[in-house]
């Protein structure tokens, strides 16, 4: 049993992303639906669908590479807010990654968004990881 479904989720896009593998599978819940569908949404990953095996939910993500040497399109995933230590950002204080190229994901009030998103809808919260 995993205590930080998100790093899980992470650590796990991160590793296939290293070996070059071109789907990884997940274990689902509805805060890993919503980064998926955001990386989705940013081009990030090609698509993701989910299924039940035994009674458990699962999440397939297809991940992105670039040209003949299949470079990853995710250069850097990164855990901002973390059991132990949680990081929150009021709307004049979210972060910009790479001068806006990358985005970070910012858990609100109004639902799991991006940086950018947030700083539209002039709402702050729980900074949850950063990707380029």
């Amino acid at each position: 049993m995993v205590n930080d479904t998100i790093s899980d989720m992470l650590t796990r896009i991160r590793n296939a992303n290293m070996v070059k593998h071109q789907i990884v599978q997940i274990p689902a819940s509805k805060m890993s639906l919503a980064i998926a569908e955001i990386l989705k949404q940013e081009g990030f990953i090609g698509d993701f669908e989910t299924y039940s095996e035994n009674e458990k939910k699962y999440l397939l993500i297809s991940l992105k590479y670039v040209g003949k040497l299949r470079k990853p399109v995710i250069c850097k995933i990164e855990r901002v807010s973390k059991p132990g230590l949680r990081v929150y950002s009021n709307s004049k204080k979210l972060p910009r990654i790479l001068d806006n190229l990358g985005i970070a994901i910012i858990s609100t009030s109004k639902g799991v968004m991006t940086n950018l998103k947030a700083k539209e809808l002039g709402i702050g919260g729980e900074v949850l990881c950063y990707i380029w």
